[in-house]
């Protein structure tokens, strides 16, 4: 039988591994949302675990409208790694200081 303890176990690991992949790598601008995305996620499978657990539907409808607002989020992060890598050239976090103010 798979508890509670295992769901928030697995979400905290996810929640870790995407933590490292944020401050490993500081140089490409794509690994970084994947790893905000998979952050994203794990709060998600939290959400889940416990509206399972609990009996109750709202953190799964919760979960509906976070995953909508991530997969927006997600196109339009694209799309401006993609006007930047036309304009510039490249995509490296560091060259990418244009757009201070």
């Amino acid at each position: 039988m798979i508890t509670l303890a295992h769901f928030l176990g697995l979400g905290a690991v996810l929640f870790c591994i995407s933590v490292a992949g944020i401050f490993i790598n500081r140089k490409n601008v794509i690994v970084l949302l994947m790893a905000i995305e998979l952050m994203l996620l794990a709060v998600n499978m939290n959400f889940v675990a416990f509206s399972y657990f609990m009996g109750d539907v709202h953190g799964q409808v919760f979960v509906f409208f976070i995953l909508t607002v991530a997969a927006a989020e997600s196109a339009i992060g694209l799309a401006i790694l993609v006007v930047l890598f036309r304009n510039r050239g490249t995509i490296n976090v560091a060259e990418l200081d244009s757009m201070k103010g």
